[in-house]
């Protein structure tokens, strides 16, 4: 820490106004005007209110305390408060507000942190914070340069948050397009008619390995973003392989069950699978690759849904698949060639993707760095 500066306890820093704080559950609250706030910011509106002046809030219980969960956030006007939140009122003659909620959400509050069921900061444990307090014209001024730069960063941010959504969105797009602007001579066909259908078959624990060089075992969360699939994580001994049901390369696979039913994906292997996934394998020549990217088209995802017919746990079960319909064009050589477009644009969606995402974690990279030099006294 920078030499002058000294090292002081939050709580003699703020008037904590807990006792000042009440919970309504939401079948007493009247509805009104004033923001009702909890642990991580407004959750309602209400009739009344309790303060009416600029505070600090903390969460105290359902908020997260890692450096950067943003925990602590100004407030301001007539609002409501309920217990997962402790109000703070710093003492403005010896520290900003900003100073105070960029240093408490720079800090990982962890270790003041009690509870394993119910995670909790209690105000005994809040008052103990360590703040450094440099002079207020050097609080002012640094507060200053964040403020600025922290505005120019959530700019860039912004950016390259929507270009990321533009890149993936140009996928879903062409997606769409290629499928409901069918060319002459598509045919519909259900899935039964275009190959074999089957549904996964866990074996048993002991037929299971995590090493040798037998074929892939496949679970949901083996479905890579793009649609191929982990085949490295688990494998088949030989007595597992003997009673497996065998998904041969060239297939496409369809989680059945649960919530991510309806995600797709294909194997390029032999790959055996459990039970919450169904496997198309193309009798008719038609290319698998196609018939994954028509899967995710939201028509078909539509029609997934729908047969599913249950809201609590989604299923959808061999025979029901089985009926389900697919386009394809009068040629495989057709198919081929609006897979190998869709390929392609994977591999560019993937790289503008990639490129945002490095841009995204620099950014924060460099909003952290800010934050230490700031409170070392280096900025």
């Amino acid at each position: 820490m920078k030499k002058g500066w000294k090292t002081v306890p939050l709580g003699e820093l703020c008037d904590v106004l807990d006792h000042k704080r009440k919970p309504i559950t939401k079948r007493d609250r009247e509805a009104g005007e004033y923001p009702y706030y909890g642990a991580t910011g407004v959750l309602d509106y209400v009739a009344g209110y309790l303060f009416d002046e600029p505070l600090v809030l903390v969460g105290e219980d359902g908020a997260k305390w890692a450096s950067g969960e943003n925990t602590a956030f100004a407030v301001e006007g007539k609002i409501w408060v309920n217990n997962h939140a402790h109000v703070l009122r710093p003492h403005r003659t010896v520290v900003l507000d900003n100073w105070l909620i960029y240093h408490l959400n720079h800090s990982d509050l962890i270790e003041f942190v009690s509870g394993l069921t119910v995670p909790k900061l209690n105000q005994g444990c809040l008052r103990e914070i360590p703040v450094p307090v440099p002079a207020l014209a050097e609080q002012q001024r640094i507060v200053g340069l964040l403020d600025e730069a922290f505005e120019g960063l959530a700019t860039a941010k912004a950016n390259a948050e929507k270009n990321l959504q533009n890149a993936r969105a140009l996928f879903e797009s062409h997606l769409q397009s290629v499928f409901t602007q069918r060319g002459p001579g598509w045919v519909e066909k259900r899935l039964e008619e275009i190959g074999k259908t089957q549904t996964g078959s866990t074996p048993k624990t002991a037929d299971q390995s995590n090493y040798g060089d037998f074929i892939s075992f496949v679970k949901p969360a083996d479905f890579n973003p793009d649609g191929s699939l982990d085949y490295e994580k688990d494998c088949l001994s030989k007595t597992g392989l003997a009673n497996a049901r065998v998904v041969p390369a060239g297939s496409v696979l369809m989680v059945c069950i649960g919530a991510t039913i309806g995600k797709c994906g294909y194997c390029d292997q032999d790959v055996t699978t459990n039970q919450q996934i169904n496997a198309l394998t193309p009798a008719d020549g038609s290319s698998h690759r196609f018939l994954y990217y028509q899967m995710l088209t939201e028509s078909f995802q539509r029609s997934v849904i729908h047969r599913s017919g249950q809201a609590t746990l989604p299923i959808i079960n061999k025979s029901k698949w089985s009926a389900l319909s697919v386009w394809l064009p009068p040629t495989v050589t057709e198919q081929k060639r609006i897979a190998a477009k869709f390929d392609a644009l994977v591999v560019e969606t993937q790289r503008l993707a990639g490129l945002y995402e490095r841009k995204l974690a620099a950014l924060e990279a460099l909003k952290k760095s800010l934050l230490h030099q700031a409170f070392t006294g280096a900025l």
